[in-house]
């Protein structure tokens, strides 16, 4: 089981601790026995909020109340998350037109998902000798896009393939 990352009730080590009440106001610094049966009597924690100041600040609530709510936050700032993944199309030097359209195609729907594309051009063989028709062909890929997307990665080598990265163009309001 996963060690709890704040200490509460007897696991407070410290002598004495300044202590804030479960509204929020301060009951001043107390020895840590009177702080403990405070938070007995009320029915609540004695959660050590910051163990670094001298004394401790010890805060009286509800501890399992508190935790729920820290993972309700949680799950809310994840739910507003966005995840951007990167879709890769593959072309050779010698694609023909009708299978670009077809790939532009994709890449428009990649990009208006809100994801971004990678269009790699293979080179096979001998073909590596005619990195000018790779070029050519992510150049009129880039061209095809340029109302829907903006190229984040310039014409790059990386072994016998070249490739860019077009991401979606960010809409202004």
């Amino acid at each position: 089981m996963a060690k709890p990352t704040v200490n509460i009730n007897q696991a407070i080590r410290a002598k004495e601790v300044r202590v804030v009440g479960a509204e929020s106001e301060q009951l001043g610094i107390l020895p840590l026995r009177e702080a403990l049966a405070l938070a007995e009597s009320q029915q609540l924690d004695l959660v050590e909020v910051s163990p670094t100041a001298v004394p401790p600040v010890c805060r009286i609530m509800d501890y399992g109340k508190f935790k729920y709510q820290q993972s309700k936050k949680l799950q809310e700032a994840k739910k507003k998350q966005v995840q951007v993944q990167l879709k890769e199309v593959k072309l050779r030097p010698k694609t023909d037109e009708h299978d670009l359209a077809f790939k532009v195609k994709h890449v428009r729907r990649f990009l208006e998902e809100g994801n971004k594309a990678k269009i790699t051009v293979v080179f096979r063989g001998r073909e590596i000798t005619h990195q000018e028709l790779g070029m050519n062909a992510l150049e009129n890929f880039a061209s095809e896009l340029q109302d829907i997307g903006i190229v984040e990665v310039k014409q790059k080598m990386e072994g016998r393939s070249m490739f860019i990265i077009v991401a979606p163009k960010t809409k202004t309001k």
